[in-house]
């Protein structure tokens, strides 16, 4: 396997930034992500200015494609794909929706007015329209990555209403493209009822990247919040790391685990110390 730093590791840094915090500590890879990257581009900056920053270390993938209204869902797959491509990534990765988590609470609640221009996706509709209604962004996002040479790997958010893994299988099934598969994030698959049991059944060619995170319980009916239950440095939480870690092996996959991490005092910390010790946390876990 191999180790790559997700960039939420330097969560106030920037692009450049964190490509040389990742090569200085000594971590194989990185994983690079969104609103950072548009960030440096809006800065008036060419993806392929990054290229000479990223000698020496890998692009793991390249994220996140959200699941958002049909045209603007097909620009940002396609803005995404094109920078993927350029700086090398192998896969890019889709987050099904909504995305905001607010939404879906205010949803919950009763709150979200008809006229609510915040986007909500397939709230509310039937189990079949929504997992239609998925298939159906997700082929999209998979041939776009397909025609700039990339694969895709879908993250079922926990509060979405395509959230359990056993829907981003089905959603594989239902779309047949060869080159989508799934991350294994440990926060989302534990918070929605996974066990690391089901994750040693799965088939090592349908994983793409793994998220090692770590997370404290959410309440009995709430809509599981990232910004509260991940509030925790990873191995501080509830996730029994190492049985997941060890899931994963089981199953024979030997790409890339990637730290993921939203904490709040990390986050002010020396980019450096954080992530060194995240490193060295995923160096002994996946000894």
């Amino acid at each position: 396997m191999k180790l790559s730093m997700n960039v939420t590791s330097t969560f106030h840094g920037t692009a450049l930034n964190d490509i040389t915090v990742a090569k200085d500590v000594g971590f194989e890879g990185i994983e690079l992500q969104s609103p950072k990257l548009w960030r440096y581009l809006d800065a008036g900056y060419t993806p392929a200015s990054l290229l000479p920053h990223l000698e020496g270390i890998e692009v793991s993938g390249i994220g996140a494609l959200q699941e958002d209204e049909p045209e603007a869902f097909r620009a940002e797959a396609e803005k995404l794909a094109r920078v993927g491509q350029i700086v090398g990534a192998p896969c890019m990765q889709m987050c099904t929706g909504p995305v905001d988590v607010t939404v879906v609470q205010d949803f919950r609640a009763g709150r979200l007015a008809d006229d609510d221009p915040r986007f909500r996706g397939l709230l509310g509709r039937s189990d079949k329209e929504v997992m239609e209604g998925t298939a159906k962004n997700v082929a999209l996002a998979a041939d776009i990555a397909a025609d700039h040479g990339l694969d895709l790997f879908l993250e079922p958010l926990g509060w979405a209403p395509v959230h359990h893994v056993d829907q981003a299988l089905r959603i594989l099934d239902m779309i047949n493209r060869p080159n989508a598969r799934i991350v294994v994030d440990f926060w989302h698959f534990w918070v929605t009822g996974s066990t690391p049991e089901e994750v040693a059944r799965l088939d090592k060619d349908l994983i793409s990247a793994v998220h090692v995170c770590d997370g404290l319980p959410v309440p009995a009916g709430e809509v599981p919040d990232q910004g509260v239950s991940r509030n925790v440095w990873t191995g501080g939480g509830s996730i029994p790391l190492q049985e997941w870690v060890d899931a994963v092996k089981a199953t024979g996959y030997d790409g890339w685990y990637c730290s993921e991490i939203f904490h709040d005092r990390s986050a002010e910390l020396d980019f450096h110390l954080v992530a060194q010790t995240l490193l060295n946390e995923m160096r002994i876990l996946t000894a």
